[in-house]
């Protein structure tokens, strides 16, 4: 049985099937053929076989409020309702499930051979084109409040996904373009692609210039993950939810930082380390293998924009602390530290470097090797769109043997740096560019 949202949703249906009749015999400016009549008075029995069981749940849902209040039921306030994000269903309270893990419990139901289906679970066909009816040949949306907040701990888990500029795509769009100046150079006659200005003399005529401009597309890519949950996890819906949330947003957070550093923009999003605006700094002259000098670190913040610096992270493989460490700035017979360990001199609970914090994270290349250590902005020079929430799956025959459930998860993301190239300064040259991302280049 549908719950009361559905049958109106489908009322709702069956009567503009209905207005869509009587509108094509006004446009063709005719009577409605026999044909048309006969099919517009089942459509409208069924309608009035909806509402009839509509009103009967309705008075349903009324005594037994009566029943459980002893407020009059006329004061009670009534159910309420908000439309659902994946489906586009206006969906009561009433409707919903009370926990991402009750929800999860009934799809398991739902999906055994000979299980009962929750009215309150919404079908969307399975991408191998077999039948909705059939819930083990589709999959179940997740009620959209879980969905998105799926993918808030997903974000929150990350290390780096949190930290771009996030755009959602709604509706039935899968793309979004944002558009920009196209400038790669600070020159004279260069900025934002080409406006340029000039000081002239009374009654001289101005010399025109204009911008050009950049579209930077982002496409959605699809990343798809798989829990496996054991028949006893099962019978415990607390137990359901914690395990499942924990297993998918761990591996799910680590998988976007991974494509934010290393994605190579075919089929996921691009990352840093392959973009063209990524600046390289190299190596000093007869740098040791496997090393990180004050030099590195200096010239890298010095190709950073002046106006990233406030924003920026050291993003580093924790393989390289001992270099830190050790790391001190010559002056005179002494020194000055570069790079201060939390809760030391600089009094910050993070280390810092530069006065910058500094991020231990896996997805960073082994010491010696490009992408060891970067420096990043990543809220003005990174930018992520999303769907806006994850989509499920469940199965029970990928380890029936074993007594497991297998639910898959889909998000839909997209993701790359703002800047197609790095840009050249107004004085400095080619050999002093600058980006939101710089990196040191390879000490093998």
């Amino acid at each position: 049985m549908k719950t009361i949202s559905q049958y109106k949703k489908d009322i709702k249906v069956l009567m503009k099937k209905v207005a869509d009749i009587d509108a094509k015999c006004i446009n063709e400016d005719r009577d409605p053929l026999e044909v048309e009549i006969n099919l517009k008075n089942e459509l409208m029995d069924t309608v009035a076989e909806y509402q009839n069981i509509v009103v009967a749940m309705e008075r349903q849902e009324k005594m037994e409020d009566i029943l459980e209040s002893s407020e009059p039921v006329l004061t009670k306030p009534g159910p309420r309702s908000g439309k659902d994000m994946a489906s586009g269903i206006e969906v009561r309270e009433k409707d919903k499930f009370s926990s991402f893990g009750a929800q999860v419990s009934a799809i398991m139901r739902a999906s055994l051979p000979g299980g009962t289906v929750d009215p309150r679970l919404r079908i969307t066909a399975a991408a191998t084109g077999l039948g909705e009816t059939i819930p083990s040949d589709g999959g179940f949306l997740i009620q959209s409040d879980y969905s998105a907040e799926l993918l808030e701990d997903v974000f929150e888990t990350a290390i780096l996904a949190s930290k771009p500029r996030r755009i959602p795509i709604s509706g039935n769009s899968n793309a979004t373009t944002i558009n920009g100046f196209d400038e790669t150079s600070r020159a004279t006659g260069s900025r934002h692609g080409g406006v340029q200005v000039y000081w002239i003399n009374e009654a001289d005529a101005v010399t025109p210039s204009k911008p050009k401009f950049r579209q930077v597309e982002l496409k959605l890519k699809k990343v798809a993950g798989l829990v496996y949950l054991t028949g006893e996890m099962m019978d415990d819906s607390s137990v359901l939810e914690s395990e499942c949330k924990s297993a998918f947003t761990s591996e799910m957070g680590f998988a976007l930082d991974d494509v934010i550093i290393n994605g190579t923009g075919a089929g996921q999003p691009l990352g840093i380390l392959n973009a063209g605006s990524l600046v390289s700094v190299a190596k000093e002259t007869g740098q040791a293998a496997a090393t990180i000098l004050p030099e590195n670190i200096m010239k890298m913040r010095s190709r950073l924009f002046a106006s990233s610096r406030s924003n920026s992270v050291w993003l580093i493989n924790q393989n390289i602390e001992p270099q830190l460490h050790s790391m001190a700035l010559s002056v005179g017979t002494g020194g000055a530290p570069i790079y201060l360990p939390a809760n030391g001199l600089s009094g910050l609970p993070y280390d810092t470097l530069y006065g910058r914090p500094v991020i231990p994270i896996e997805q960073c290349a082994t010491l010696g090797t490009a992408g060891d250590i970067i420096l990043g902005d990543f809220e003005r020079g990174y930018i992520l769109a999303d769907k806006g929430g994850i989509k499920t799956d469940m199965s029970i025959h990928v380890a029936f043997l074993t007594d497991q459930q297998c639910f898959r998860f889909i998000l839909r993301i997209d993701g790359q740096p703002i800047r197609a190239k790095e840009l050249t300064p107004k004085n400095g040259g080619s050999s002093s560019t600058q980006s939101h991302f710089i990196a040191l280049a390879s000490r093998a």
